[in-house]
């Protein structure tokens, strides 16, 4: 079973998370990109749900959505989120918390571009998060949307486009025998960089 001590520790956190991100694809973990969005409304009540990360870089972390799903209602609304990946077999755990921006229009027409053609073609067949009839219902706008654009490229949607959560708090977890597990807390620091401390698990 692995530790993690301060000397496994970075002074940044995000490149922290970058490296254990590679660790766990280099390991196999399925679906090592996916992580547990956590929004709320305005009054404060909770939703959450698994979405992939597509990007991390210095300003934090990054995913795609319909701008008119539920969970961008709730960040137009209430600009802040939380973020959980967990790597089972390697028994860790990120935690992240911070304010979440949408990202520039260029960052998302790159991105949209390198998607698969069916899944372009399906950010505009799918008005998230509203009800459906049934089935068919969405397969036959999949389908004229196939036929309109042919060949030819797929325009990203005007309602489809990325978010990025800024951290101002992340949390890495690494699991030990007797639930004496190894925590350490990262938090932005006024002048800048990261303060650090152990928490008890």
């Amino acid at each position: 079973m692995s530790e993690l001590t301060e000397r496994d520790l970075l002074p940044d956190p995000i490149a922290l998370v970058r490296r254990w991100l590679a660790e766990a694809q280099a390991a196999g973990v399925e679906q090592h990109d996916a992580m547990t969005l956590a929004t709320a409304t305005s009054d404060g009540r909770p939703s959450a749900r698994a979405v992939l990360l597509k990007g991390i870089d210095a300003r934090g972390f990054v995913f795609y959505t319909n701008y008119e799903s539920r969970k961008a209602g709730e960040l137009d609304a209430n600009p802040h989120a939380a973020l959980a990946l967990l790597w089972i077999p390697l028994q860790r755990q990120v935690r992240v918390t911070g304010a979440v921006a949408r990202v520039d229009p260029e960052e998302s027409d790159a991105y949209f571009a390198s998607r698969p053609r069916g899944s372009q073609l399906g950010a505009w067949a799918s008005a998230q998060s509203r009800p459906l009839a049934d089935r068919e219902e969405l397969e036959r706008r999949w389908d004229a949307l196939d036929e309109r654009y042919g060949g030819g490229a797929v325009p990203r949607p005007p309602h489809w486009g990325g978010y990025r959560v800024e951290p101002d708090e992340i949390e890495v977890w690494q699991g030990r025998a007797n639930r004496l597990h190894d925590r350490f807390a990262y938090t932005r620091a006024p002048g800048g960089g990261w303060a650090r401390e152990r928490l008890q698990p």
